[in-house]
């Protein structure tokens, strides 16, 4: 990893952080998809580098007795050189996972995958988050949804912020795609906090 090397440039470690974030958090996606999983955080110390996965069930992301978070230390640790005792993950709960766009993506992925119809399984994820005190919220499924002919549908409750600096600072975002029978569907997740 970038930080370990203190003579590199500048640009340099930014763009190697951001690397390593990217494939860190594409890893996790994939190992904790069922976990709840939904984000992670970064933090350097001088003696070793904390990582911090946030997820609604933390129990499964532990494992029995610690197992499993042992296990994707040492994944992290040898993928990116790190030294001994060079990298710690920890585990935290989700305060509130009906305002987590990652979370409800991931529920809605899985709903799909079980066979629930698209515009049931949306109408459920959207009163859960509306139900949990968000502003807004909206849902865009797009792909071949009934017939062979590919189209997009929307799910909004509340109100949405599209512009200007709040859309960034109060608005949750997050994208997946489901690997249905008939070809990929998009889902598209945004809810204002």
């Amino acid at each position: 990893m970038a930080t370990q090397n203190a003579n590199i440039n500048k640009k340099r470690k930014f763009v190697a952080d951001g690397v390593f974030y990217a494939e860190l958090n594409e890893f996790l996606t994939r190992e904790l998809s069922e976990d709840g999983y939904s984000g992670v955080e970064v933090r350097v110390t001088p003696q070793r580098t904390e990582i911090i996965i946030r997820a609604t069930r933390t129990k499964e992301v532990l494992g029995d007795k610690g197992r499993r978070i042992r296990e994707l230390t040492s994944v992290v640790q040898k993928r990116f050189n790190f030294p001994e005792g060079g990298v710690e993950l920890y585990a935290e709960r989700v305060a509130n996972r009906g305002l987590s766009a990652i979370a409800q993506a991931e529920s809605l992925r899985f709903k799909l995958l079980g066979g629930l119809a698209v515009r049931r399984a949306c109408y459920g994820v959207l009163r859960f988050v509306m139900d949990n005190q968000a502003k807004g919220c909206e849902i865009i499924v797009s792909g071949k949804l009934r017939a062979q002919r590919a189209k997009s549908m929307k799910f909004k409750d509340g109100y949405m912020i599209k512009s200007g600096r709040p859309s960034e600072m109060f608005v949750d975002k997050a994208t997946r795609h489901v690997f249905m029978r008939q070809g990929v569907l998009g889902l598209q997740i945004s809810i204002m906090l």
